[in-house]
């Protein structure tokens, strides 16, 4: 006992005195972590000097090459200027024993013909996507208790930016421990915002809505008093595309059953802290009798139903509808293809109007997209946090001198003659041309602090000038997008979240299917016109007896064992 608790404060002496030393060095774009002598109480597995492994550490990995990963001097995903970093700086020699293109899901077929095959995984298997593939790789019992090496061996900056949202976890649990690390993603970034044709607003002498009933006045208008002025009845106030869902990532509805208290296709909290899914609440009636007395007036295209969420953004690209709700990176695109169709067209985002009870629902962004496995036979356990440690404390949040122009000199930034700094805008100027090496990184993105980016550009919408380098460059974005971050910043008490983050429950995988047509069945005839509200409760009693109960029990079963006290 008195060894294992000197170890244990060995370990953390050591993660003091590495955290304080990586906070002192800042500004030193050499930058190593610290050195820890090596030994049976050592912080590293292996001897490490100088900021690196003396000798170099081996990480055996897979990957998925995505169609936005672009290479440039001869280079490939296994010898790039990333594998050079991470053997130059840390002495780890980053070995991929495949890689695959990521299409048609080529990655998560490969990593299930392993599991099925029984092959030796690699030391890291990083995944973002299928959660029953998540769980399926927990469950080959090749994978180590990662909570406790990210206790151990994260650095505070790591810790802290997976202590914003503890919840990411969740997914990962089993038995009370964390068997993967959380691959964490920027909060609010998919969270929509509402954008209007201002130039419409102006026309018709109207002002942008803040409540249903102000809504409905300014969508009559769009619809019927000819805001293109072409002299034709051919525009429609919103553009909305529910072929897949009616809670989805743009040109959404979701945020129409939010002003009366609903979030269809996904669980929701409930006030006594269980689950419920959303679609068969009854909060759902009044949304669904206000969609169908839209289509009837004519507010939304009567294709709505048949359009995915990218088809339906061409209306409002077009200059044929005055309204669509999405993320706020939208006015980076599509919407600017408005004003190539329509030069004098302008847009602006609004925030969501409130229902007539004062409600204002949406759905809200996932903080995490997957994980790292980290195999219990890898050698040097440590080495995977030794680069991500760094990422999180330089990369994440570039203090200016280390990463602040980006990853690598001639491939994410150049410099020009005089210091001017080019980027994507000036691909032109870097020999080669601009390639985001970032993703080259094991985690694909380097590493994310959830709550950073959001909030940075809505300071800096109120006005505040930039910092520091990670500052300054959010600040050359695009003015339109920084108001639109703000509005969803503002906005986020209205954020209802997707609580069940588990595995497909097994009455899920047998009956899911089935369900989730009828589910869109009844719910698309109700917004049609073409059944009766009236049939919403046949549909809901239909949907809890033909598996949806047990679904729900298995679904809450699932959130009741991730309650358990860490």
């Amino acid at each position: 006992m008195a060894k294992k608790m000197k170890t244990t404060i060995m370990a953390l002496l050591a993660m003091v005195m590495l955290s304080s030393a990586l906070v002192g060095c800042s500004g030193n774009s050499e930058k190593k972590p610290e050195d820890v002598s090596t030994g049976e109480e050592s912080f590293y597995s292996a001897p490490f000097e100088n900021g690196k492994y003396t000798e170099p550490v081996t990480i055996t990995t897979v990957f998925p090459i995505q169609s936005n990963v672009k290479f440039k001097n001869g280079e490939n995903i296994e010898n790039n200027v990333h594998t050079k970093w991470a053997k130059d700086t840390f002495g780890i020699d980053i070995k991929y024993l495949w890689t695959v293109t990521e299409q048609n899901n080529a990655y998560e077929t490969k990593l299930r013909l392993m599991l099925t095959a029984g092959e030796k995984m690699p030391d890291i298997v990083v995944y973002r996507g299928n959660s029953a593939l998540i769980a399926d790789l927990i469950d080959s019992g090749q994978f180590t208790d990662a909570g406790e090496l990210f206790d151990k061996y994260a650095s505070d900056s790591y810790k802290s930016a997976m202590a914003q949202h503890p919840e990411v976890w969740n997914p990962l649990m089993r038995d009370g421990k964390r068997m993967g690390i959380p691959i964490l993603e920027n909060a609010y970034n998919n969270d929509p915002v509402m954008y209007i044709r201002e130039d419409w607003l102006k026309k018709l002498n109207l002002k942008a809505p803040t409540n249903l009933a102000e809504l409905e006045a300014v969508m009559d208008a769009f619809t019927n008093q000819d805001p293109d002025g072409n002299g034709k009845k051919d525009t429609n106030a919103l553009s909305v595309g529910f072929k897949n869902n009616l809670n989805t990532w743009m040109s959404d509805s979701g945020w129409i059953f939010g002003m009366f208290g609903a979030m269809p296709n996904q669980w929701n909290k409930t006030k006594d802290n269980k689950l419920a899914y959303g679609s068969v609440q009854p909060e759902m009636k009044p949304a669904l009798l206000k969609m169908q007395e839209w289509m009837e007036k004519g507010y939304i295209s009567a294709e709505s139903g048949l359009y995915d969420e990218v088809k339906a953004t061409e209306a409002f690209a077009a200059g044929k509808s005055g309204i669509i709700v999405g993320p706020y990176w939208m006015t980076g695109w599509p919407l600017p293809d408005l004003k190539s169709n329509v030069p004098d067209a302008e847009f602006k985002a609004y925030p969501l109007p409130a229902g007539p009870d004062g409600k204002i629902g949406r759905h809200g962004t996932a903080i995490s997209s997957g994980a790292v496995f980290i195999n219990k036979d890898m050698k040097h356990k440590d080495a995977f946090f030794v680069y991500q440690n760094y990422l999180f404390d330089y990369w994440a949040n570039p203090n200016g001198e280390i990463f602040g122009n980006g990853f690598a000199k001639g491939y994410d930034y150049d410099l020009g003659p005089n210091g001017e700094v080019y980027r994507e805008q000036q691909s032109d100027k870097i020999p080669g041309g601009w390639v985001d090496a970032i993703r080259y990184t094991l985690t694909f993105d380097g590493a994310i602090i959830p709550d950073l980016l959001m909030n940075t550009l809505a300071k800096l919408a109120d006005g505040a000038e930039p910092t520091n380098q990670y500052e300054k460059v959010l600040s050359e974005r695009l003015p339109e997008q920084i108001q639109a971050a703000k509005i969803v910043v503002e906005q986020k008490d209205a954020v209802m979240q997707e609580m069940f983050t588990g595995a497909p429950t097994e009455t899920q995988l047998s009956r899911g299917d089935m369900l989730g047509k009828l589910e869109k069945e009844v719910l698309n005839k109700i917004i049609y016109g073409k059944a009766s509200i009236d049939e919403f409760d046949a549909f809901v009693e239909k949907w809890k007896s033909s598996g949806g109960e047990k679904i729900n029990e298995e679904v809450n079963a699932w959130y009741q064992s991730v309650q358990v006290p860490k």
